[in-house]
């Protein structure tokens, strides 16, 4: 015996369920019962709720609308990635649904579509099911990593997803009956660059790094071969992970010096802490990061009984310092990364740590790739992630970039939006001309996924060949190097 929704009945021997609105209305609380929302939104858990759903695409696209004959199964139902939402009421009953997933093959690459949106005949007007169903396609897809999320949809209905703001790209025809391609601007890429966004302002007349070498990692000192770099860790950081915080005040300003082709001389850092508990804390996790990139600390300063704070300076030296602004249009794009590791406890999806379990001379192959290979321009990735960075350096070098997305080597366990928007631990970014050989990194893993054009801004490029865009213009506003 079966319910409404095809779900199964309560065995006679389970235990009588009680319900929040049963207990509500026992206690006489019928206003509360009455807000309560009609339908509530969930992935679909199980074979009969799939059923259910199903049933509902049946009953619409082939028996209401004629779009196909028998059903309107098709492959993506049998695609384990595939996932179905479906709306509820209070009883329990499916009153609609929609399914969303991955395009493209196995990885995942960050490009999804939903589709087969439905809501009962009976359930349709002002509760606005299908509006919700979308919404909630929209945040799931999000939430997974996609960069791109399409939704084919009968042309009719292109009013409501203008509404909820999707972007309408083409028309296409389906099942012999117009439709039109439509578009979620997912803007996390965008929003990742935006941190930058303020520096060209807010330096003006500063010109840091000097003539060249403006807004690179680091800075040539005039007269010298020396190359001086300078990092503040975010105060939070300092105060919640000390430890890491130590450990990645040392790493960005290697890596900072490392993007320039500099080999590190040593360090200085300033540290603010509660008490000397703390400092010790945070001193221990320097340290530790010091002895494994073999770099000196040769001194700074330390004040206790203040608010937590960290930056860190550090000295490098060559004879020939590599620009972030020296690509051109034409060179191609390559991003050499360590992808071993994992997310940091406490910073998924925001900071990989691809460092902590490294011998000295792998992080030493690592930080002296771009010295070996003197490529035109190269950047580390920094908090604006690999899309971000690439901006600054597109930026830099006075020309536009695009991406492509599915040549960007990334860990299993990372999801795309994730991998472009983080701290990826070591990952380098560099433009030169076609031909060139890859970075020397050691264990980092290098692949060309990209070109510099002419313009401004960032494009990700799609394996069926669209472009979406992920920055649309300057990410530093510092203007060309």
């Amino acid at each position: 015996m079966t319910l409404l929704d095809g779900g199964p009945t309560i065995p006679q021997t389970c235990e009588p369920i009680v319900s929040t609105q049963d207990i509500l209305l026992l206690l006489g609380d019928r206003s509360t019962v009455a807000r309560q929302p009609r339908f509530h939104i969930e992935p679909a858990g199980d074979a009969a709720t799939l059923r259910a759903y199903r049933r509902l695409r049946r009953e619409v696209f082939v028996d209401e609308q004629g779009l196909f004959e028998g059903h309107d199964l098709d492959g993506r139902d049998d695609d384990p990635r595939t996932i179905v939402l479906v709306a509820r009421d209070r009883a329990g009953l499916v009153l609609g649904g929609v399914r969303l997933g991955p395009v493209d093959g196995d990885p995942d690459i960050g490009w999804w579509a939903g589709g087969r949106l439905v809501v009962a005949r009976a359930a349709r007007g002002p509760q606005g099911i299908g509006a919700a169903l979308v919404r909630a396609a929209c945040a799931h897809a999000e939430a997974r990593g996609a960069l791109r999320f399409e939704a084919t949809v009968q042309s009719r209905n292109e009013v409501m997803f203008r509404q909820l703001g999707w972007t309408r790209v083409r028309p296409v025809t389906v099942a012999g009956s117009p439709h039109t391609l439509m578009r979620w601007p997912i803007e996390r890429t965008q929003h990742a660059a935006a941190v930058k966004a303020t520096l060209g302002p807010l330096l003006a007349g500063i010109a840091p790094g000097g003539t060249g070498f403006v807004g690179d990692d680091g800075a040539p000192v005039p007269g010298t071969d020396l190359v001086a770099a300078c990092d503040a860790i975010v105060p939070t950081m300092v105060e919640r992970d000390p430890e890491w915080a130590g450990w990645c005040s040392v790493l960005v300003n290697v890596n900072d010096l490392a993007a320039m082709g500099a080999e590190p001389l040593g360090l200085l850092d300033a540290l603010a802490a509660r008490d000397a508990s703390h400092a010790a804390r945070v001193l221990a996790g320097l340290r530790r990061a010091a002895r494994a990139y073999d770099v000196s600390i040769l001194g700074g300063h330390t004040q206790l009984g203040v608010p937590a704070a960290l930056s860190v300076t550090a000295l490098g030296r060559t004879s020939h310092p590599v620009p972030g602004g020296g690509g051109r249009p034409g060179h191609h794009v390559r991003l050499t990364a360590d992808l071993s590791g994992a997310w940091r406890p406490g910073y998924h999806g925001r900071q990989w740590d691809s460092t902590t379990g490294r011998a000295t001379a792998e992080l030493r192959a690592m930080s002296g790739a771009v010295a070996a290979a003197r490529p035109a321009a190269a950047k580390d990735v920094s908090m604006a992630g690999i899309v971000g960075t690439l901006g600054m350096l597109a930026e830099a070098s006075g020309c536009a970039a695009v991406l492509d997305v599915a040549a960007v080597a990334r860990p299993s366990s990372a999801t795309v939006g994730d991998w472009l928007t983080c701290f990826p631990g070591y990952a380098m970014l560099t433009a030169d001309e076609p031909g060139r050989p890859p970075l020397p990194a050691g264990p980092a893993v290098g692949a060309v996924c990209g070109e510099l054009t002419e313009g401004r801004g960032i494009g990700l490029r799609w394996p069926d060949g669209e472009v979406t865009h992920a920055v649309t213009g300057a990410v530093t506003g510092m203007g060309r190097a």
